[in-house]
């Protein structure tokens, strides 16, 4: 790890990338969050449940450095800082246009819009804009782009997709993001998937032999969606509560009575928990659904779960919690958090690359560029997103499978309508309200 310790310049260059910055390592509490209000949900869902209240930021906060604060929760200085800048990024005006750095050129001749993975979400964005200057020169048109943090959620998107009522003309010409509500759900994108209002433009006839090969095939056979890497879901067991119950090493694992009341997931992270209900369901059924509603402890943030050992007001501690593979790579080896890849295959949620075919030729050198190497290795390296170039070594050893719903299923099923009834049937089973 570098040491960035009292370094005013510490976050001019991190892992050979260059990057703005706000805040200094010996900083205060207080002063962050005083200059950074936005700041302080995000150290409140990691911990500091006390800067809430404004009389302790006022007292304590004026004590308290970030590098102290960091330390004392054992927290990754690089990770925790990199979520501090992004979160300070996104809601500083642009001070040409007065808008938010994720959003330029409105009124664009072309337009591409979502969400990208919160922690890596701002290398990606960095590589998009430089790669964006480089091509003005050849871009006879302008370019009206919307590319938010996924914490932020896709309900302007929808919203958009819903007020275009069928007018494929109305649609952006690319849509980036993981989950599968988005984009097969027939009240939204699902409907104009019959009438080849989009197409997989990347040219790739073979992706990365991690995601093709004779378990697994991630290119769809109708030329539709292309995926340009995914968020692995796994399993984080808590040695110290799980007691003399078996170590569990499978979805199937959590399934049986004794985990029963014992496990964390990820709920309000949407895009996570559909596709984990839609895997489940399309290997366990009904049964393997109800099993894990009645497995359910509570609902944790990914952020939150690499503490999840530590009790907090009373709550009972998960013996396990179900992560995205990055927050699991995140737990301290000190802690008694283990991660585990499960044997039955971490559950995939696509990063979905959506292509419109009205404007093919202007969006071409967007989707090759998306599916570069380039990309490819921010994905893989730095966030844990295994990345479908073929040209990207995901590091991944041969006993790490993946559990994915296929082809053949989404195109057979009524995917919106899935998630909707997986979700009660979960929810009835939990006997817990909707979180």
């Amino acid at each position: 790890m570098i040491n960035i310790s009292n370094n005013p310049e510490f976050y001019r260059i991190q892992k050979g990338r260059k990057m703005a910055h706000y805040i200094n390592i010996t900083d205060t509490i207080y002063d962050i969050t005083e200059k950074f209000p936005e700041t302080i949900g995000l150290f409140v869902a990691n911990g500091f449940e006390q800067l809430n209240n404004p009389i302790m930021r006022n007292t304590l906060g004026k004590t308290v450095t970030l590098e102290m604060a960091l330390s004392m929760r054992k927290l990754n200085q690089e990770l925790f800082i990199e979520k501090l800048e992004e979160t300070i990024k996104q809601n500083l005006p642009d001070l040409t246009s007065g808008l938010t750095p994720t959003r330029k050129e409105e009124g664009g001749d072309i337009r591409i819009e979502g969400v990208l993975p919160c922690p890596i979400r701002l290398p990606l964005l960095e590589k998009f804009e430089a790669w964006m200057a480089s091509q003005k020169d050849s871009m006879d048109y302008k370019v009206d782009y919307n590319l938010k943090s996924a914490n932020l959620g896709l309900d302007d998107v929808k919203e958009r997709i819903i007020a275009a009522d069928g007018n494929a003309d109305a649609l952006s010409d690319l849509y980036l993001s993981a989950g599968f509500d988005l984009f097969f759900d027939k009240n939204l994108m699902g409907r104009y998937r019959d009438s080849g209002t989009f197409e997989d433009i990347s040219d790739m006839k073979q992706i990365n032999p991690d995601f093709d090969n004779d378990a697994i095939s991630l290119k769809d056979p109708k030329n539709q969606y292309a995926i340009i890497g995914i968020v692995p879901a796994v399993i984080m067991v808590n040695t110290a509560v799980l007691g003399d119950r078996p170590f569990p090493e499978s979805w199937a694992d959590l399934m049986k009575p004794e985990f029963e009341n014992s496990v964390s997931m990820p709920m309000k992270d949407l895009d996570m928990f559909n596709a984990f209900l839609l895997h489940i369901h399309r290997y366990y059924g009904d049964e393997g659904i109800e099993k894990m509603g009645k497995a359910l402890l509570r609902s944790m943030h990914p952020a939150q779960m690499v503490k999840s050992h530590i009790s907090k007001d009373g709550n009972k501690v998960p013996a396990v919690t179900i992560s995205p593979y990055f927050f699991a790579s995140m737990a301290d080896e000190k802690s008694p958090l283990r991660p585990v890849w499960p044997k039955d295959g971490a559950i995939i949620s696509p990063i979905f690359l959506l292509a419109s075919t009205k404007n093919k030729e202007k969006v071409k050198p967007f989707v090759d560029f998306l599916y570069s190497k380039e990309i490819g290795e921010i994905l893989s390296s730095n966030g844990k997103f295994p990345s479908t170039n073929p040209l990207v070594d995901n590091h991944l050893k041969p006993d790490q499978k993946f559990m994915w719903l296929g082809w053949d299923y989404i195109h057979s099923h009524d995917i919106g309508e899935l998630i909707k009834t997986t979700e009660q049937l979960f929810y009835q089973a939990a006997e817990k309200e909707a979180i």
